[in-house]
């Protein structure tokens, strides 16, 4: 991807936000602030986002199928449920007069999917044969936040990915919540996080009675206070470590909360009237448990771990770009050419380029810009370098001249 037909511009100047995070994002070029807790998601950021939401399908696509659920929602399956008057909810309706007289409705934005998906449920899987399964969806939603702030880690408009599964017993939802813990752990540990991410039990908040389990991120951004036994891998949340441990044995961290399970029970398939009907005929009510991770939060996680002074340094699996390619000296008609030919062996060997072609921008400023960007590759092509390439990884302090063969092979190790 050539830099000149992309819509990027670095701003190293502009001035800090209230997060690294915010920070650093929008100085690269990857996100665009609309209002408070609202965001577009640049060529840049949306690739990084895709990234990480695609570790994240690969992932469920073994314990559940994809769909795509609506954004809006009629009042009355909020009614149904109970949850109409929790303080997050947003309302949707005509925005004038012209509106209101084709239709003067007003609907819920669904904040979480447990009122659409479960009369839906309710329609297709009725006997104990079509149970358990499970389904999932990577969507935008919105929260009524009173005070958005830190950048992606806390927003009015987000991603997230929310997976529902439906039991015949409670035994058996408890078996697959243990089942989706286990991969909730290898999705952090692919996204580069696992080290420092705790399962730590919490409340259930406005889901269940019943305690949950949130996947809780070291972070110094994060507004979650947890008490973390280390050793155990194992940790409570603030908000239940008085009624619950002991704290002399555990460290106090700050974290940012990247993901959460909820075991629903019966909450919402009995306010709907979900039964099944079991192997001697007689209706029971399905015993359900949801699962959310918030994907673009995870992405302003990424940036709080993953910076230095000179700016992002992305995971290679998310990076939005395997190398950065920059050509020097432009007006030399033989470094142009030696980069087209770099950039084209680069391409055929499936290798992602942000290829840095501009014209009447200074040495100093594309390598500064590549540092803010933080792809985990900065490859140089100048007069200097010759048939070769300077090499230099984002961490790095050293740069290095090696054949384009080498730089190949160690790009796709």
């Amino acid at each position: 991807m050539r830099y000149s037909s992309l819509m990027i511009k670095t701003n190293k100047e502009a001035h800090e936000f209230d997060s690294v995070n915010a920070t650093l994002l929008q100085k690269g070029g990857f996100i665009e602030r609309t209002m408070a807790g609202v965001y577009t998601y640049l060529p840049l950021g949306w690739r990084v986002l895709n990234k990480i939401e695609n570790i994240i399908r690969e992932e469920m696509d073994k314990v559940g199928t994809e769909m795509l659920m609506p954004a809006l929602a009629p009042r009355q399956l909020w009614q149904q449920t109970g949850r109409q008057d929790i303080d997050i909810l947003f309302m949707a309706s005509g925005a004038n007069e012209a509106s209101i007289k084709k239709n003067n409705a007003s609907y819920i934005i669904n904040p979480s999917h447990e009122e659409i998906i479960t009369p839906i449920a309710q329609k297709i899987k009725t006997s104990y044969k079509d149970l358990p399964f499970a389904v999932y969806q990577i969507q935008t939603k919105f929260r009524n936040e009173e005070r958005p702030k830190s950048g992606l880690l806390r927003g009015r408009e987000f991603r997230m990915k929310d997976l529902y599964s439906f039991h015949a017993t409670e035994e058996d939802m408890l078996d697959f919540y243990e089942k989706v813990k286990s991969v909730y752990v290898k999705i952090f540990d692919r996204l580069g996080i696992g080290a420092d991410t705790f399962i730590t039990q919490a409340t259930g908040g406005d889901f269940t009675a019943n305690f949950s389990h949130e996947f809780q991120t070291i972070c110094e951004s994060g507004e979650d206070t947890v008490y973390i036994d280390k050793q155990a891998h194992k940790a409570y949340n603030k908000e239940i470590v008085d009624q619950e441990v002991d704290k002399a044995n555990f460290c106090a961290s700050r974290t940012c909360e990247v993901g959460n399970i909820f075991p629903l029970g019966t909450k919402y398939s009995e306010a709907v009237g979900y039964t099944y009907t079991d192997q001697q005929g007689k209706q029971q009510p399905v015993v359900m448990a949801s699962y959310g991770i918030g994907s673009s939060r995870v992405m302003g996680v990424l940036v709080e771990k993953f910076n230095d002074e000179n700016g992002i340094i992305w995971p290679a699996q998310v990076a939005p770009f395997q190398i950065h390619g920059v050509v020097l000296n432009m007006d030399n008609k033989g470094t142009v050419t030696q980069g087209e030919r770099v950039l084209q062996q680069l391409e055929e060997n499936e290798i992602e380029v942000l290829w840095d072609d501009r014209s009447g921008v200074s040495a100093g400023k594309k390598l500064a810009e590549a540092d803010l960007i933080g792809i985990p590759w900065r490859v140089v092509v100048s007069k200097k370098t010759g048939e070769q390439v300077e090499v230099k990884q984002r961490k790095a302090t050293e740069t290095k001249l090696i054949n384009l063969e080498e730089l190949v092979g160690q790009v796709n190790k």
